[in-house]
Order: structure tokens, then sequence, then C-alpha cells
């Protein structure tokens, strides 16, 4: 059977494309006649307003695929996902990793390139626990959705050869810094096979902050194919994370849940994953 032949890398998402002719537009119009001005100014405050929601709330899926929830076959298995930013953390990382060995569960670590670069044994001794480390950016920059296109690549580019070579294995999963999503994220996470993660439910940690809050948040409504998001670093420290997880992983185990890394949830559909990735020119886990 002939494979069908692969479309070329994806560009600009619709939404922004549109943007652009919405813009050059306006500019027609106004030029045209320059009474227009607030009929003109108020489209492209509505333009302006919608991007910013789809930057902000990347689970939308309107700037590109994104990962909101795991598969039906983790749903039916049970299998909540634990995920951590920020990392890794010369206090919190190792403390997080401890109680993850005593109730037997696996993680995804987003890392930074550049907290990792200063603390490579770290990194290993995540990947070496069982656990798999993905990519947060080389310097999770908070300007990051507004890097054009070389910036993001850059960014994401750097972190992923330098997560590679401490681990052995490609990140194939992306979370951008704080969640925000690049306009012209799509193609960057295209180039090297990766896959956009969101999140169903997290515990705002990222801050230093209430335990009993932070838990609160990640456990109401708690349900299988949940995808929880804590920090084992930044400027919290990962001190919220290491109050609140064994709480939570209780939780966890007395709703008949089971919690894993993103990698054993999307299992065996991770195997192909970076392959599809690069022969089709989407995120094949999105819709998983």
């Amino acid at each position: 059977m002939t494979r069908a032949k692969p479309p070329l890398p994806p560009g600009v998402p619709p939404l922004v494309a549109g943007s652009v002719l919405f813009h050059a537009g306006a500019a027609v119009t106004f030029a045209a006649d320059w009474e227009t001005w607030p009929w003109v100014l108020a489209a492209l405050a509505a333009n302006h307003a919608v991007m910013t929601v789809a930057c902000v709330s990347p689970r939308n899926g309107l700037l590109g695929p994104a990962i909101a929830r795991l598969p039906a076959a983790a749903c039916d298995r049970g299998e909540v996902a634990l995920t951590f930013d920020d990392g890794p953390d010369a206090d919190g990382t190792p403390k997080v990793l401890d109680i993850l060995d005593r109730y037997r569960a696996t993680a995804s670590f987003f890392c930074i390139g550049s907290r990792s670069a200063r603390d490579p044994g770290l990194v290993r001794e995540i990947a070496a626990r069982g656990h798999f480390v993905e990519n947060h950016t080389f310097r999770h920059r908070y300007n990051f959705a507004f890097h054009l296109p070389g910036g993001l690549a850059a960014e994401i580019g750097r972190a992923q050869d330098l997560l590679t070579e401490l681990t052995g294995r490609a990140p194939v999963f992306f979370r951008p810094p704080v969640g925000i999503r690049a306009p012209l994220l799509q193609p960057a996470l295209w180039r090297f096979g990766l896959s956009l993660v969101t999140w169903t439910r997290r515990g705002y940690d990222g801050l230093p902050a209430n335990p009993d809050t932070v838990l609160a948040r990640l456990r109401h409504g708690l349900t299988a194919g949940d995808i929880l998001v804590l920090h084992d670093g930044g400027p919290s420290g990962g001190h919220a994370a290491v109050q609140t997880l064994p709480r939570l992983l209780g939780t966890i185990e007395d709703r008949g849940l089971r919690a894993v890394s993103l990698t054993h949830a999307f299992a065996p559909a991770i195997a192909s994953a970076a392959a599809e990735t690069v022969a089709f020119g989407k995120s094949p886990l999105a819709s998983a």
C-alpha cells in the first residue's frame, strides 16, 4: 500500500493569517476614508482581543493542536498524568522524586534548558528514576509568546538539543512558559517533532502558595484522563508541590486512579508520534 504524500510543513495558523489580512483590509479602509477610523479602531481592538484569548487559553486549539486530556485508552485504564514545570531545582526536585518513588508513580518533568545546564546530574536522575524529561524552553522568558519564528525555534531547539544529550531521549512534549502560546508556535513544534501539552487542571503553585489551596484546586472533580500541573522549581522552589504531592497521590489512589507520565499514558501511540509528526506536519497525539 502506497502511503499518501505528506503535505508541506504547517505555516501560519489560519487565525493568524486571517488577522494579518484583516489588518491589511483595515489599513486600506482607513486610507480610502479616514473618517472610518472609529470603526477601524474598534474592529482592530476586537481582533486583538480574540488573538489574546487564543494565546492565553491554548486549550482552545485556535492556534494549533493542543493536548488537554489523556486519550480514551488511558481514561479506560484509570490514569491521570502528573506533570511538573520549571525545574530542575536542587531542593524541590529531589524531594518530589522521593515522594513519587514512595507512591510508585511516574511523571513528566518539563525542564528549563538553562537550569538543566547548571544541574545536569539532576536531569539525569529524573530519567534514571523512570520519569520523562520534556521541553519547557531554554530560558523560560516571560515574553516568549512575543518571539518571532526564529526566536521561538532557537529557544525550543536549544533546550531540545541539551535535554536530548543529557537523557539520551529527545523530548516529545512541549509546554510554553506560564502556559501562554505564541501565535507562530506551531511551525517550530513541527520542526522539532513536539506536541503541545496544556492541562486539565493546575494548582497555580508556580509562585509561593498555600498547599491546602493548591490541593483543593487539583483534586476538585479529579477524574481519569486529567493532566495535572505542579511546579518542582521556579519562584516557589517546589515548596507547595512537595507539601501537596503526598495528599494528592493519596487522593488519586483513593479514587481508584493511577498517576503516570504522559509517555506512559500515550503508549503505544508515543512510539510513532515523532515519525507521524515529521511525515504529516501535525501533532498526532493532540487528537489521540
